[in-house]
């Protein structure tokens, strides 16, 4: 392991072991001084998240981009600091943490039997709903996780989400996309944070005006078992209350190929993330290269 791969895996427990301890308004009070730190540092993550919201956000002003990238450092801090305290929080903060509209979604799909794909884009808190999910409605899931470097960082994070009630499964591999067919079939729960493809071979889809590529899996999961293929988009306000609103659910076309429908579901999916998204920009914490067009890595930070 290297010493910058030793020096994350100890900041990360750090992370985990010290900052559930402290009160939340003394975690709070750190996050947004990390954040502003951050933000003043201009760092490639910052420029980044800048460029994003310039595509979420056309026609915005360098001071209104710069605002939007201060407030999406505090929002992504916050995911960090809540993250890193939920294993710590009670069952009843847990359920008091998060308010959905459009529950009736997940809930009636469930009791069909037929089994329910969630799919969200990096908004506020996915780990929050995920633990929500558990304890509120008592409904297990399973999920899957990118492999992280070094393997000690990636078994942290695997044993933080089990630890919330979450079956998490490796993103490479081969086998995930079969687990959780299995999963559906039987009627169960998927959760999966699916605006950022990491295999290189999604769905194009048109994203505020331009091309990306999104993960293909929960439509090829819907149309292969039946499940229902619900969008989730999550936010912030001034509350300690983090809310949410769970979409009608994506229909498998009625005729067209696999990738025909495969890429009909990717786009419905990827416009019901931005309206959330441009309802609530600073709230997502997209740091790297989304477009098509940004993934040349000549042009600018990652």
């Amino acid at each position: 392991m290297s010493a910058a791969d030793r020096f994350a895996d100890a900041l990360y427990g750090l992370g985990w072991s010290t900052v559930k301890k402290l009160p939340e308004p003394v975690a709070v009070r750190l996050g947004r001084t990390i954040a502003d730190a951050a933000w003043k540092r201009r760092g490639k993550g910052v420029r980044r998240l800048e460029a994003n919201y310039a595509r979420v956000v056309p026609g915005a002003s360098p001071e209104r981009l710069a605002e939007l990238s201060r407030a999406g450092m505090r929002s992504y801090l916050r995911y960090w600091m809540e993250s890193f305290r939920l294993p710590a929080w009670s069952a009843e903060r847990v359920r008091t943490g998060f308010e959905p509209k459009g529950l009736h979604h997940l809930t009636e799909g469930l009791d069909s039997g037929r089994g329910v794909v969630l799919a969200l884009p990096h908004l506020a808190n996915w780990d929050l709903a995920g633990a929500w999910v558990t304890t509120k409605l008592e409904t297990p899931f399973t999920t899957v996780a990118e492999r992280l470097e070094p393997e000690s960082l990636y078994d942290r994070f695997v044993a933080y989400r089990e630890g919330l009630g979450m079956e998490v499964l490796p993103h490479s591999g081969g086998a995930a996309f079969g687990t959780l067919a299995r999963r559906l079939r039987d009627g169960g729960l998927v959760c999966l944070v699916a605006d950022r493809d990491l295999s290189a071979s999604g769905a194009e889809v048109d994203f505020f005006g331009e091309r990306a590529r999104m993960p293909a899996g929960p439509a090829l999961l819907a149309q292969q078992t039946g499940a229902l293929l619900l969008p989730v988009t999550l936010w912030y306000d001034d509350s300690p209350v983090m809310k949410g609103r769970v979409h009608p659910p994506i229909e498998v076309p009625a005729s067209g190929t696999r990738a025909e429908k495969t890429s009909v579901m990717t786009q419905a999916l990827a416009d019901a993330f931005a309206t959330g998204i441009a309802a609530h920009p600073e709230d997502w914490h997209m740091l790297q290269r989304l477009w098509l067009a940004d993934l040349d890595p000549a042009k600018g930070p990652s």
